[in-house]
């Protein structure tokens, strides 16, 4: 299971997550002061990628974005058997795919946890590698390497949206990755959402036996 696999970081901080964000729905104007075992990374993140100060402040609209933009993924990643990943060599527009789910779902958390939706587009964009960076800055927990390592392929995602010949020089690297093995990262990543959200899964959701981990 992903929470066996990926245990969430609360033992290593004095505040429970939980605790941190009902602080921050209460009394968000105090939020720099209850994150505070989050600010030294952040502070870090804001530096390395040039990026205005995020505030943190969790409000009722965030968290309803932050349910739609999950089901936004789950509902595309149901679709994996009907478009791109039926064939190995779709490996382009089968990382096209997956980088949209991997940014809703990603985006999905730091709402949860107090980000705006504004600065999300403002300053995540298409990049699943800072939006991965970000989360697990903020409690996210979810330092897996294929992870990690398919979020600096995918970014920005909108590059695997065009068409490459094979002898274009500046055709993106896919890392080795193909269809089947795209699967279950973003599998994976989608279950973590889950999980430290508590967000529903949408109706109809099911994971298939092939997907289920031992």
């Amino acid at each position: 299971m992903a929470k066996l696999e990926h245990p969430f970081s609360e033992s290593r901080i004095s505040t429970s997550r939980r605790a941190l964000l009902r602080g921050m729905t209460i009394a968000p104007v105090a939020a720099s002061l209850i994150t505070s075992p989050w600010a030294k990374a952040l502070a870090s993140l804001h530096q390395r990628y040039e990026d205005e100060r995020a505030t943190l402040a969790r409000t009722k609209e965030g968290r309803s974005i932050s349910r739609f933009r999950y089901h936004n993924a789950e509902r595309r990643w149901m679709l994996t058997d009907i478009v791109a990943f039926r064939e190995s060599r779709f490996t382009n527009p089968a990382l096209h795919f997956a980088g949209f789910v991997c940014q809703q779902a990603l985006c999905a958390y730091l709402l949860d946890v107090g980000f705006a939706d504004e600065w999300n587009a403002r300053h995540i964009k298409q990049d699943i590698a800072k939006a991965l960076a970000y989360a697990n800055a903020c409690g996210f927990g979810h330092d897996c390497p294929d992870m990690a390592r398919l979020a600096s392929v995918l970014s920005p995602y909108w590059k695997w949206g065009y068409h490459y010949d094979d002898w274009e020089e500046d055709r993106p690297q896919t890392g080795g990755f193909t269809p089947a093995t795209i699967k279950p990262p973003v599998r994976a990543l989608l279950d973590r959402v889950h999980d430290v959200t508590g967000h529903p899964r949408p109706k109809g959701c099911r994971r298939r036996p092939e997907e289920a981990r031992s």
